[in-house]
């Protein structure tokens, strides 16, 4: 560099002279000026770019699968690959798809399900004979009845049931099935203790309004046959004591034992019976307690 350019940037202050630091600490030292960055290396020529891949093309679709025969179809294909031809099976069509065997038809309904005699089919009735042993070792007296049917209504194994554990009287005696007399007979036996803790009396006999009677529901003649046709329902309207007046079933004033042993008899019976209806219920149930085994989906039961 020529000195006189070297002595024009001292005197700009933008070179320094060599061997000497910026000794000005409240002023920044001047900036320099950058370099220009190196040329990079040339291309060589032996490089060429990578060929574009191809993806392939899958296989042609069997002609035993162009028809759409099914997943099924296709199995039976493969569990018989293993097997020898059979000499009446064809060929398949070199110029298409086979085609796809006939469904075979339903066999023919059974002429004892067919027509009235169809109609004439009776399910025949449960094996009570266990039920039947129960009921004895639970006290009750009982004897069978005759079956009992008109039209949908039935109860091919009725039972007249007169009184129940303790001498506790029916009144009336009541016609019912074994599995409702069953649940009967051992509700009864709690509403025994309840009478006794409670009232501190003992229960004497239970007042019936219906037991098996073929009918409605709530006495609608459109409506749903009611359980009672069916001999599977107990209608419950009163309590009668050794000492004291009988107990209508009816909605008793708070905080007396009369509300209380009512309460805890009709709460109870929601453990033997999958229906049970009262007073505050409906209007139709003010005056009596319904109980009745009525099969519902997954067990549920109606406790009102």
């Amino acid at each position: 560099m020529k000195p006189f350019t070297v002595a024009c940037l001292l005197a700009a202050g933008l070179v320094l002279p060599a061997g000497t630091a910026w000794s000005d600490p409240a002023k920044p030292p001047p900036a320099t000026v950058p370099l220009p960055p190196p040329q990079p290396p040339a291309r060589p020529d032996d490089i060429v770019p990578p060929a574009p891949q191809v993806t392939p093309l899958p296989p042609e679709r069997p002609a035993e699968l162009a028809t759409g025969a099914g997943k099924d179809a296709g199995k039976d294909a493969a569990r018989k690959t293993d097997e020898p031809p059979s000499k009446d099976a064809k060929e398949p069509s070199k110029d298409g798809p086979a085609a796809l065997p006939e469904a075979p038809l339903p066999p023919e309904r059974p002429p004892e399900l067919s027509g009235e005699a169809a109609l004439a089919l009776k399910v025949s009735a449960p094996d009570d004979t266990a039920c039947l042993r129960r009921l004895e070792r639970l006290g009750a007296r009982f004897e069978a009845l005759p079956p009992l049917g008109n039209g949908q209504c039935s109860a091919p194994r009725p039972l007249s049931i007169t009184a129940l554990a303790d001498g506790v009287a029916l009144e009336p005696a009541a016609t019912l099935n074994c599995r409702a007399a069953e649940a009967l007979a051992r509700w009864t036996t709690e509403v025994q203790v309840a009478a006794r803790e409670q009232l501190g009396d003992s229960l004497k006999s239970l007042a019936l309004g219906g037991t098996y009677v073929c009918r409605g529901q709530n006495h609608d003649t459109d409506a749903k046959l009611s359980e009672h046709s069916f001999a599977n329902a107990i209608d419950v309207m009163s309590y009668g004591f050794e000492k004291r007046a009988s107990l209508k079933v009816t909605a008793a004033p708070g905080g007396t034992p009369e509300a209380a042993f009512l309460a805890s008899v009709r709460a109870g019976a929601c453990g033997f019976f999958r229906t049970v209806l009262g007073p505050g219920s409906d209007a139709a149930h003010a005056n009596h307690l319904h109980l009745d085994l009525r099969e519902r989906n997954a067990g549920h039961r109606l406790c009102q």
